[in-house]
């Protein structure tokens, strides 16, 4: 394809599709090239980072070469007066953490296997984790984008502007874009610094019914926390994990404020876990997210809890060995993983579960799944009511259909 590509080998594959090439450019200008000469010879590209998001969304249409972004991999700026980074899209998060961290700052989004997500992957996947409760997601935190579109033209919007296009908030578009408008080169964040005090309390063995009414007592009491995770265990309960984070003074108030209010009934338990706990549960918390070879989201109303846990929960999971569940109970959203016994079993949990949550006016995505079940079951589940959008969206940004072919929601 150019002298910056080399041939593609069986681990470049992109759900089963392998492509002839691979490119790896290490500047914006070898990247214009790139898809310049692919525009030319009509070439259907994919972009990957980490690769670890690669099983979200459907295998492409076609592919005939897959554009690595690891050699993207620069802090470009950082102020921390003015609390803002541009970041290089093949910059894994971890190492920007690190970079930050020296001046007791951090980007807030807190994605399983921070080593290996990079900063275009987590803005293309729109990935977070628990403590998107108080920060916000990806659209939350992102000031401005760099790209270059399907014709190798250099684009960029936002923050730190130098040429816009023209009638888009380009930084939120390419949120959870999934590489199907364009290729993410840089990325500007906005920043907060990092916490004096963090401090993790458990509230073991709640009903369902117990964690929605834990959510609306944080709530009463205008508590802040960064996450709040409730985590399933077979019987139907669960384990909920509180974290503040913030000042030493405002995160033991918040703590105590949390722990009078729901220590004070029989059997209630709030424990405060010391460091090495607190760990081993959000590592936990990780695990269950990125591990299990199968693994789906569900979006609902948070009050919604109790029919998913009585309703959908138990016909779901129940084909899957080693299952779970999490709840980010003040959000809505819940993560099921597990290893599926009999594909055909959890074919069929799977597409009950998606019916069910659709009559809450909810929606279930599957993540990742065995090629068994992905080949039965729609990542994406019934298109939604934007996707005549959507699609005009990919046909101003690439009307030959090159980038990602029939990896986003409809086929796009």
């Amino acid at each position: 394809m150019s002298a910056l590509s080399r041939s593609a080998g069986d681990e470049d594959a992109v759900l089963g599709v392998r492509p002839e090439a691979v490119c790896e450019p290490s500047s914006v200008e070898e990247a214009a090239e790139i898809l310049l000469e692919s525009a030319r010879s009509g070439k259907a590209l994919v972009f990957v980072g980490g690769g670890t998001d690669l099983e979200l969304g459907a295998p492409p249409a076609r592919l005939d070469a897959v554009v690595r972004t690891l050699r993207l991999s620069r802090i470009v700026e950082h102020s921390p007066s003015d609390q803002i980074a541009v970041v290089e899209a093949g910059t894994p998060l971890a190492a920007v953490q690190r970079a930050l961290a020296s001046h007791r700052q951090r980007l807030a989004i807190d994605p399983p296997l921070p080593e290996r997500k990079t900063v275009g992957g987590i803005v293309a996947a729109n990935v977070f984790g628990p403590r998107r409760a108080r920060f916000g997601s990806v659209r939350d935190l992102i000031l401005g984008v760099s790209l270059v579109r399907a014709d190798g033209t250099v684009a960029r919007g936002g923050g730190k502007v130098v040429k816009n296009v023209a009638g888009f908030d380009l930084p939120k578009l390419m949120v959870g874009s999934l590489g199907t408008l364009g290729l993410i080169t840089t990325a500007t964040f906005r920043l907060h610094p990092l916490p004096e005090e963090e401090t993790t309390l458990l509230l073991p063995s709640r009903t369902a019914a117990g964690v929605r009414s834990l959510v609306s007592g944080i709530r009463e009491r205008q508590l802040e926390p960064s996450s709040v995770v409730a985590v399933w265990r077979e019987g139907g309960r669960f384990d909920v994990a509180v974290r503040f984070e913030g000042f030493r003074a405002s995160v033991a108030a918040q703590c105590k404020s949390l722990r009078d209010a729901f220590r004070a009934g029989p059997g209630e338990v709030c424990d405060v876990l010391d460091a090495d706990a607190a760990r081993l549960l959000w590592s936990r918390h990780d695990d269950l997210r990125a591990a299990p070879s199968l693994r789906g989201k569900l979006a609902a109303l948070s009050t919604h809890i109790e029919p998913i846990a009585a309703e959908v929960l138990p016909a779901l999971l129940a084909p899957l060995g080693d299952p779970g569940f999490l709840w980010y109970a003040t959000l809505g959203l819940g993560f099921f993983s597990g290893s599926p016994d009999d594909p055909s079993a959890a074919t069929r949990a799977l597409l009950d579960a998606r019916g069910q949550i659709a009559g809450l006016g909810g929606t279930l995505v599957l993540e990742a799944a065995p090629a068994p079940i992905r080949s039965r079951v729609d990542s994406w589940g019934p298109p939604p009511a934007a996707l005549p959008l959507l699609r005009r969206m990919k046909e101003r940004f690439d009307p030959q259909r090159r980038l990602a072919p029939g990896r986003f929601v409809g086929e796009i």
